[in-house]
């Protein structure tokens, strides 16, 4: 039997693609484990799955939910922390292991594993925006400076900035396993064959590149879990409302409620999906419903739109639903390049999320709400893909 260690560190949109590459690979007869944050949200839906949880790190809910952003020495020192913990925890992890699948770039320990225990390595992102491109710039990444320069200068500086963060202890306990130096980090955890786990219409791999990139599809498990009884209620009671959520980031101070004004100010009923930011938005009218975690592969289909923080996974399941989407990120990670993403598909309107206000948003939402809008969002719907991670899963084994 193959046995597959998959490992990430990150919020929800970071660990559910894993946990369907998890079932997928299950399904052809494969044992799996898989490496998350220690939150008890990751271990209980491990354990509902029957899946081997290996914790690493920190919980991560608590660095999200902080009221003040970390600074740039504690996020410094944050990573060369999360680094240690993987060197420690991993090892033992991946024994009996024929192969490890790692996503996002803080797996910086995961391929040096995997090297020192002769198995299979595979890198996963979530976003081509990811990957070093001429056709894009790096994304925002939390208390490091934002390189300047044309996209291929801004590649290398963002280089040098992983060196500066990760080189020094990445090669320390390279040296304790009897491997060779790492002269260049990013491009040693990329690997020279990454796997893209995101949908070739939504967000395609630009061509041209000495790059080999394998865009399977996004990864996502079927989700059959019925909507709560109030929710469904709410939703018959009138016509579909528009959905305001921002998933396990704290959006910038008055969006939230400004999103909801906008709705309103459109005629439209409101459901507010708290949250790890567990918005408080709802003020008593009967237009105006919260939830908590629900099935947004069965939610979404009943919406007029999507008020979202530029989430991949966020981004993709209202793609499939073919519903027309609003994107406020706020600068950091792949959220503005899924609000540009969504804005270049023509399937909805991207703001910047430092910036918007109840107008800006209800001047979104008008052109989002508009025929010609929701045709180029149930058109792009009909064309996504739903076995990403099945064929993932195929060409790892």
């Amino acid at each position: 039997m193959t046995r597959v260690l998959l490992s990430t560190y990150g919020t929800r949109g970071d660990v559910e693609p894993l946990l369907a590459l998890a079932v997928e690979l299950r399904a052809l007869d494969a044992e799996v484990r898989v490496c998350a944050p220690p939150d008890a949200e990751f271990a209980r839906r491990l354990a509902g799955l029957g899946i081997d949880a290996v914790p690493v790190g920190p919980p991560i809910r608590a660095l999200m939910s902080g009221t003040t952003p970390p600074s740039a020495a504690e996020l410094s020192r944050y990573r060369a922390e999360l680094v240690d913990a993987q060197f420690s925890v991993l090892p033992s992890a991946v024994a009996g292991c024929d192969a490890l699948v790692v996503a996002g770039l803080a797996q910086v320990a995961a391929r040096s594993v995997a090297e020192a225990a002769g198995i299979r390595y595979a890198y996963a992102t979530y976003a081509a925006v990811n990957l070093p491109s001429p056709h894009h710039a790096p994304p925002p990444r939390p208390g490091w400076p934002e390189p300047e320069g044309d996209n291929t200068t801004r590649w290398r500086l963002d280089a040098d900035l992983v060196d500066a963060q990760f080189r020094e202890p990445l090669n320390r306990h390279r040296a304790a396993l009897g491997l060779p130096p790492v002269a260049a980090v990013r491009d040693h955890v990329h690997s020279d064959r990454p796997w893209l786990a995101a949908d070739p219409l939504l967000g395609p791999w630009p061509p041209g590149h000495d790059l080999e990139v394998v865009q399977t599809g996004a990864w996502t498990a079927v989700d059959e879990r019925p909507l709560p009884a109030d929710l469904v209620e709410f939703l018959a009671a009138g016509a579909p409302p528009v959905y305001v959520g921002f998933g396990s980031i704290g959006p910038v101070p008055g969006v939230a409620r400004s999103a909801v004004e906008a709705g309103r100010a459109r005629g439209h009923r409101v459901l507010v999906s708290r949250g790890w930011a567990d918005l408080d938005v709802v003020d008593g009218q009967d237009d105006c419903f919260a939830v908590g975690d629900v099935n947004h592969q069965r939610l979404f289909g009943e919406l007029a739109a999507v008020i979202h923080h530029g989430g991949a996974g966020t981004t993709h399941t209202a793609a499939r639903a073919g519903v027309p989407q609003v994107v406020v990120p706020i600068q950091v990670a792949d959220n503005p390049y899924w609000a540009g993403q969504v804005a270049a598909c023509g399937i909805g309107v991207a703001l910047d999320g430092r910036t918007a206000t109840a107008q800006t948003l209800a001047a979104a939402l008008e052109t989002a709400l508009a025929p010609e809008t929701r045709d180029r969002a149930r058109a792009l719907g009909a064309g996504i893909r739903t076995d990403g991670a099945r064929r993932a899963a195929r060409l790892l084994l």
